[in-house]
């Protein structure tokens, strides 16, 4: 991959009731090259639109793919990879770190009616993990406008050591950061 190419990573950071999220704009060649903030609620459903709004916020049209933690941030607040993709015409990366049987089960024990319904439909409209071997670990990545391939190709050139790619690895640390402040 070319060391111009940029990511945007989003992570999270939460307490209480509002989760911070951190967008860190980072080069295949490992230069960070911006930052931006949003926050979504612990438990609500706008994790998709906080997104959004941190790479509008950033205006950089530059960044060729968008790499999330996770794929339910903020305790089940569900990412809807498909509308991101929509919407921001850029691929879409969510990549996760255990392997798992998936959230259904916690999502209808944790919610009822209307907001279980809304969780379980965007959930279930999500692609299906594949796991993606990098530098000897094994990470989950589900994909929207790349092919797996591409997918795999893109999550090992942002990976330059262990298992978390580092626009993720980043906006991990500035998404703490960003929380820590923003509580006092």
């Amino acid at each position: 991959m070319k060391p111009g190419v940029r990511a945007l990573g989003v992570a999270e950071s939460f307490h209480d009731d509002v989760s911070t999220l951190a967008g860190v704009v980072v080069r295949a060649s490992r230069v960070v090259d911006g930052l931006s903030f949003a926050t979504c609620t612990v438990g609500g459903m706008d994790v998709t639109d906080a997104i959004s709004d941190i790479y509008a916020d950033l205006g950089r049209e530059d960044v060729q793919y968008v790499l999330v933690s996770g794929i339910a941030l903020a305790w089940y607040n569900v990412l809807d990879m498909r509308r991101l993709h929509r919407d921001l015409d850029r691929p879409v990366l969510s990549v996760t770190y255990e392997e798992s049987q998936g959230l259904e089960t916690a999502i209808m024990e944790a919610f009822s009616g209307d907001e279980r319904d809304r969780r379980l439909e965007t959930y279930r409209s999500q692609p299906g993990r594949d796991p993606v071997e990098v530098n000897g670990e094994i990470v989950y990545v589900r994909a929207v406008g790349v092919d797996p391939s591409e997918a795999r190709d893109v999550v090992r050139a942002f990976t330059p050591e262990g298992g978390r790619p580092e626009p993720l690895r980043v906006a991990r640390f500035a998404a703490r950061a960003g929380d820590s402040l923003r509580r006092g």
